[in-house]
């Protein structure tokens, strides 16, 4: 862990990932977007450690043992880092809905954790999702929110044009590496 360096959080179904609607329940089922592992591969070029923050309901539901879980986020991870890149940290919620939790999107429990244990400014930081509760995490926590229109996205995108929206993660990472706006609130 590297405290204070550049913190970028994204969510995971969605926006790494292919979204289910009934959850990515084994292994098999996961199946990275196109151009993820590259953007990732740029992310940490460039020096900015990525943080997935992901609610996995699925695990409090008993569709998916906590065992799987990690063996969905390591083949997640091992296609990532086949071309270099990485993901620093998972931060996930496996409560439902019901169970009223503080650290479930849109509540910002993950992302205060993670903010307490890297240290990073919120205000400096965004937060890519492709669902509302993204945006509200991400805003309750007083960090910048992004949408990509993949999974939920194009939606999400529709229902809050105040929040900048991109094609894919890649086309954020675009704009997060080139722009001067986003590297300097990144730092």
């Amino acid at each position: 862990m590297q405290r204070n360096s550049r913190i970028l959080l994204l969510d995971r179904d969605g926006v790494l990932n292919q979204d289910r609607p009934d959850y990515i329940q084994t292994v098999a089922q996961m199946q990275v977007l196109p151009g993820i592992p590259q953007a990732m591969r740029r992310l940490r070029d460039a020096g900015v450690s990525c943080l997935v923050i992901t609610n996995q309901a699925c695990v409090g539901k008993g569709l998916v043992t906590p065992e799987t879980l990690q063996a969905i986020h390591a083949r997640l991870a091992a296609e990532i880092s086949a071309v270099g890149g990485d993901i620093a940290q998972y931060y996930f919620c496996t409560h439902r809905n019901e169970d009223r939790c503080g650290c479930r999107k849109p509540a910002p429990g993950m992302i205060l954790q993670a903010q307490k244990e890297w240290g990073f400014d919120p205000a400096r930081t965004w937060m890519v999702g492709d669902a509302e509760r993204d945006i509200q995490a991400a805003e309750a926590a007083g960090c910048r929110p992004a949408v990509v229109r993949t999974g939920k996205g194009e939606m999400t995108a529709l229902k809050r044009p105040d929040v900048p929206a991109f094609a894919d993660l890649s086309a954020f990472v675009d704009m997060f590496l080139a722009s001067d706006v986003f590297m300097e609130d990144a730092k």
